[in-house]
């Protein structure tokens, strides 16, 4: 095989769950026979055992690699650093708890390929039958209208721009991210909105998804999120991504 691929896992508090999806993770790409793949996970400032969870699981896969943020930063912040440090040909973001198993990766390269895309975005949205275990009704009907607010401030054409799996063409990724100004979880409208701006192609993939407990998204958190979508589009009024 004559890919290479980056995995950045952005991880605060993930020590009970962090080993398990090492683990997944190591076991798919002992099986793809790629020509290069590694791991960054990122710790952005945990308190719990993240940082030690992750360092043991190098003794199994050398090519894993633990970069840590000054504090508390953000998820945005802490994929902008993985994205900025990974050295594979293409980077996918996935969250730490895998609710989208990593075997859908296979789905976004090949349409990534077949369309001739830089960027190609794991949806939830597009086909919701590939949805395993859903969130509760108030969190779906809530992203259904962030969704709304989102095209509303951007123009972008997505029906899911919040689904924590995407893959970038490192090249894209790195002109990209060095761009990105948010640092919450209203960053993936964010570098969506860049990429399509610097005239990168960016398609919509249906994937399997499962909710999984643990979310860290807070109250005011969402409110923020909700908000973000309109700071994107200030950002590019007053020329802030050129």
């Amino acid at each position: 095989m004559t890919r290479s691929i980056s995995i950045i896992i952005p991880a605060y508090n993930e020590e009970k769950r962090l080993p398990g999806s090492l683990r997944q993770l190591i076991a798919y790409l002992e099986r793809g026979g790629w020509r290069f793949a590694e791991i960054l996970v990122v710790d952005d400032g945990s308190t719990d055992g993240t940082v030690q969870a992750a360092g043991q699981m190098r003794a199994a896969y050398p090519d894993l690699r633990v970069l840590r943020n000054p504090g508390n930063r953000g998820k945005g912040y802490a994929v902008r650093h993985g994205m900025l440090e990974c050295r594979g040909e293409w980077a996918l973001f996935t969250d730490a708890d895998l609710s989208t198993p990593i075997e859908e990766l296979e789905k976004l390269w090949q349409a990534a390929e077949r369309e001739g895309a830089q960027l190609a975005l794991g949806s939830r949205a597009l086909d919701r039958r590939l949805i395993g275990v859903h969130q509760s009704f108030f969190r779906e009907n809530v992203g259904k209208l962030f969704n709304l607010g989102m095209r509303l401030a951007t123009g972008l054409p997505f029906h899911d721009t919040q689904c924590g799996f995407k893959l970038f063409e490192t090249r894209a990724a790195h002109e990209i991210f060095r761009r990105q100004l948010l640092d919450g979880f209203g960053f993936d409208v964010e570098v969506l909105f860049i990429g399509r701006r610097l005239g990168y192609r960016e398609i919509e993939v249906p994937v399997r998804w499962n909710d999984v407990e643990g979310t860290k998204m807070t109250a005011l958190r969402g409110l923020a999120a909700f908000l973000e979508p309109w700071q994107v589009r200030w950002n590019q009024i007053k020329g802030r991504y050129t």
